[in-house]
C-alpha cells in the first residue's frame, strides 16, 4: 500500500479553483459571514486590550512604593550563670 506522501501542498491553480467553488457555495452568505468574522475578530482584540490593562495596572500597583512598617526584634541578652 502506497502512502499519501506523494500528494503535496497545493498550488495557485487548486487554490483558485478551491475559492472559486467556495465562492459558488457560499455566494449569498459571505458576506454576512465576512461580517460576522470582523465583529468576533473585533471583539478578542477588545478582550485582549482588557486583559493587557488589567496586567499593566496590576504591574504599576506592585511598583508603587507601599507605606513602610518598621518591625522591632527582641533579642535576648546573654545570660551569665
Amino acid at each position: 500500500m502506497m502512502p499519501l506522501a506523494f500528494i503535496g501542498l497545493p498550488g495557485g491553480y487548486e487554490v483558485l479553483v478551491v475559492g472559486f467553488v467556495a465562492l459558488l457555495i457560499f455566494g449569498n452568505r459571505l458576506p454576512s459571514v465576512m461580517r460576522s468574522l470582523g465583529k468576533s475578530v473585533t471583539e478578542f482584540k477588545k478582550g485582549v486590550a482588557g486583559i493587557e490593562e488589567d496586567l499593566d495596572t496590576a504591574t504599576t500597583a506592585d511598583k508603587k512604593p507601599t507605606a513602610t512598617t518598621t518591625t522591632t526584634t527582641a533579642t535576648a541578652a546573654p545570660t551569665h550563670d
